[in-house]
């Protein structure tokens, strides 16, 4: 009942004489209105699902803040705006109060704000001007608990940071109980917080769209942020839309004396339309390349890279096409296996003397794996097949002990039959399966539970391709 008033979902009735409205119908329909809002089958029961929903950190701002405001709104429109927008482009702010026990610098906090500010200003003709003292549009703080503006934090979890509309004066407070952090997956990914409350200081409410920056709950790290569609047009609609910039003069062009490899939107159509991969890894020098069939693309932090895909036989001299799994171990030498063989590659040289044979050289693993990774729990190589792991030391002897192959249950929210596994660089393992994927937290020993849930489409989120093109759903 706290939760459901103190985010807009039910009137506050501590002052009320009007307790027979408590009744359990009436909880039950404002259960279900957050349900619905989360995303969540709408019971009006206050089942595991929806309490863990309701203990997720998230934004202190309430997700209802009129009168059906949320009932009322188009069905295709998600966002909400709040009703209230900066009246200049050019918008000045001051951090007030920095972190007190924060890992991070006074210049690592001003340049995460600053990042977090642009990823609004990238899409509009805002522009934010940091200042040290004087009045500024944006005030932003770090408090603790009461902190004089009537809604006080919880400590660390629960409520990470509010921010008030521009009508308000669309200042943003952050709870400094909270363990902010930069591009680690320990603590409080303060650009993410950040960038999700300075919305809220441009004017707009709490998105439906789970893949929205909008959404209440904080997601946890996620080095591949970004505005969804969902917030480029609600600011879009606040703000108008950023102008290109006109070339000074036309160059003409010059045709080069070679083929450049060009991304064609047959191979962009071939990716996209069935997202499943036979294996993806991650080289030394911190290259993500996704194989399939007899091609490979090279992923960026959102989309793929130009050029691609390639032919495997033009870049990974003597590798097979239709891969079964792979991984780079701690030395920099990626492994590829398909059958009852494996291949191993300095950079995108085959090394002398391959391919072998999976039981000379990976005793103990069986033949035709699905999946392979080193795990950042241990440092150890782990095979999945079928509905079994096997654990690989290769310092140890044997390398596989007796207690193997394990089932893959034990490793909570992973399916059987997988395509292949990544360990990532934020530091996350990633499992792939029919063009879905799943995040993997290793220090919890669970699949991430967060909103969009997993498994999501792994053709938006990690190929870049248009959500309507991604066939591969849950059907």
């Amino acid at each position: 009942q706290m939760y459901l008033m103190k985010y807009g979902y039910m009137d506050n009735m501590s002052n009320s004489k009007s307790a027979p409205l408590l009744s359990p119908d009436f909880l039950k329909d404002h259960i279900m209105d957050f349900q619905g809002f989360a995303g969540l089958n709408q019971t009006g029961e206050l089942d595991p699902l929806t309490v863990e929903y309701m203990k997720m950190p998230r934004c202190g701002v309430k997700d209802k803040v009129g009168k059906g405001s949320y009932a009322k709104r188009r069905r295709r429109k998600r966002y909400v705006l709040q009703g209230s927008r900066w009246r200049v482009r050019d918008l000045t702010y001051k951090i007030s109060k920095y972190p007190s026990s924060s890992r991070l610098s006074r210049s690592q906090v001003d340049n995460d704000i600053a990042e977090a500010l642009k990823v609004w200003s990238d899409y509009t003709e805002l522009t934010f001007t940091q200042k040290e003292s004087g009045k500024v549009h944006i005030d932003i703080r770090f408090d603790r608990r009461e902190h004089g503006d009537g809604d006080p934090f919880d400590g660390a979890g629960g409520t990470l940071a509010h921010a008030f509309f521009p009508v308000y004066g669309g200042d943003a407070h952050f709870d400094d109980d909270e363990n902010w952090s930069s591009e680690s997956l320990i603590g409080t990914n303060l650009v993410q917080a950040a960038a999700h409350e300075f919305g809220h200081s441009l004017g707009l409410s709490h998105s439906k769209t789970h893949e929205a920056l909008m959404a209440p709950f904080y997601r946890g790290y996620d080095p591949k942020l970004k505005l969804d569609g969902d917030d480029i047009k609600a600011i879009e609609t606040l703000y108008g839309k950023r102008k290109e910039k006109t070339p000074p003069t036309t160059v003409q062009s010059v045709t080069p004396p070679f083929d450049v490899p060009r991304f064609g939107i047959s191979d962009r159509d071939e990716i996209c339309s069935h997202s499943k991969i036979d294996s993806i890894i991650t080289t030394k020098n911190k290259q993500t390349y996704a194989f399939k069939g007899s091609k490979y693309w090279k992923l960026t932090d959102d989309s793929i890279a130009e050029g691609y895909p390639r032919r495997i036989s033009s870049d990974w001299e003597g590798l097979p096409p239709d891969l079964d799994a792979g991984f780079t171990w701690t030395n920099g030498r990626t492994y590829f296996f398909k059958g009852s063989k494996y291949w191993r590659f300095t950079n995108q040289n085959m090394d002398e003397g391959y391919p072998k044979l999976i039981s000379k050289g990976f005793v103990g693993i069986p033949n035709n794996v699905d999946a392979s990774f080193v795990w950042s729990g241990n440092g150890k190589i782990y095979f999945f097949k079928g509905s079994k792991y096997w654990r690989f030391d290769p310092e140890a002897r044997p390398p596989v002990k007796e207690s193997y192959p394990k089932q893959i249950s034990n490793w909570e929210g992973i399916p059987n039959d997988l395509d292949d596994a990544l360990m990532y660089s934020n530091g996350y393992t990633y499992f792939f399966k029919n063009g879905e994927y799943w995040r993997f937290n290793d220090r919890k020993f669970q699949v991430d539970r967060t909103n969009p849930p997993f498994p999501r489409p792994t053709g938006r989120w990690w190929f870049g391709c248009p959500e309507s093109t991604d066939i591969d759903d849950k059907e």
